[in-house]
């Protein structure tokens, strides 16, 4: 489909007539006398006039072809400033799945040490990543979206397509890179804000946690209440053990009690229509995806956009061209040239 970006710019065609008719007309040289002439003296003026030939004087016709190359030159650039281009229609294909976004715990008690692999201690981030990075990764159809919190929380992808992106970013992710407090509420609530411009039916939220909420400024059962009036699903994972847990602090392994508020992940997830797991172990957190994998998807809608192809330097090479022309042959004629004989 053609368009013209700004039309109004078709205003400044007329320009160039209003200039001729509004502009006062030369005086007469003959008011000034003889002696307002301009003369070339030169001692070998005829010989000079003989070498490099003369011009022949404009007939009507060159002038016609002048003015035509002049309109030519004016409408082609007025053309160019009106930005004309092409749409390309694109749409986006209907696709079966989720908008899904992971509100990921990087606290600090995200270094404890509870979990094992192959026998070897690991943190409770370190077996997030992994799971969770491998989840992202079959999500085909799915729209993906990170946040992190810690003391406050913080949209680290928005949703997209781009899974892989997601995972780098997932795995770049360091306990106490958001601080060293829990704000549940804070990430859902920003959660809401990314999910409720997304079709109904297919928001999901997916909050893994080892804590208490011990900061930010919402409470999490508020924002709970926002996310169900949205539409939006909430799932909630609660990682790690309760009681001491293994801790490294300063090259030394400690002892601390850690806590989790199981009963808040509980009331979120029910009251948003969602579900409540608790993963003390890797096998726990694979069984919790493979039930949301099981999820019933729902469609989204299909969007169209069109793509501006512009077309400017079309009309501005024919004004190119046109003042070539006029280059060429001023006064639209060719030159003529008298040659003398030696």
């Amino acid at each position: 489909m053609f368009e013209v970006h700004w039309p109004w710019m078709a205003l400044l065609l007329p320009l160039p007539l209003l200039v001729w008719l509004l502009w006062p007309a030369p005086r007469n040289q003959a008011e000034h006398g003889e002696t307002s002439r301009i003369a070339l003296l030169h001692p070998g003026l005829a010989r000079l006039a003989q070498s490099y030939g003369a011009v022949a004087p404009s007939t009507s016709r060159a002038r016609r072809l002048k003015l035509l190359l002049l309109t030519l030159v004016w409408v082609s650039m007025v053309a160019a400033l009106m930005r004309p281009r092409w749409l390309e229609p694109h749409t986006e294909v209907k696709s079966r799945g989720y908008d899904l976004m992971l509100a990921v715990d990087a606290s600090r008690s995200m270094e404890a040490l509870d979990f094992t692999v192959n026998g070897r201690q690991v943190t409770r981030m370190a077996v997030v990543k992994g799971v969770v990075g491998r989840f992202v990764k079959e999500r085909e159809g799915d729209r993906i979206g990170l946040i992190l919190f810690g003391d406050r929380a913080f949209v680290v992808s928005p949703l997209t397509l781009d899974t892989d992106a997601v995972r780098v970013l997932l795995e770049n992710t360091a306990p106490r890179m958001a601080g060293d407090g829990t704000a549940i509420g804070d990430a859902i609530a920003l959660g809401v804000k990314k999910l409720r411009e997304r079709p109904e039916g297919s928001r999901v939220m997916v909050l893994i946690t080892d804590g208490e909420n011990t900061s930010g400024s919402l409470p999490p059962r508020l924002a709970a209440a926002l996310a169900y009036r949205e539409g939006i699903r909430i799932y909630t994972i609660g990682v790690g053990t309760k009681g001491l847990v293994p801790f490294i602090e300063d090259g030394k392994m400690t002892q601390q009690k850690m806590e989790i508020d199981e009963g808040l992940l509980q009331e979120i997830a029910s009251n948003t229509g969602g579900a409540y797991f608790r993963a003390t172990d890797t096998d726990a957190l694979e069984e919790i995806y493979r039930r949301i994998d099981a999820l019933e998807k729902t469609e989204a809608e299909t969007r169209s956009a069109w793509l501006p192809q512009p077309l400017y330097r079309w009309p501005l090479g024919m004004a190119l061209v046109g003042m070539i022309l006029l280059g060429l042959f001023p006064d639209g004629d060719r030159v003529r040239l008298r040659r003398g004989e030696k």
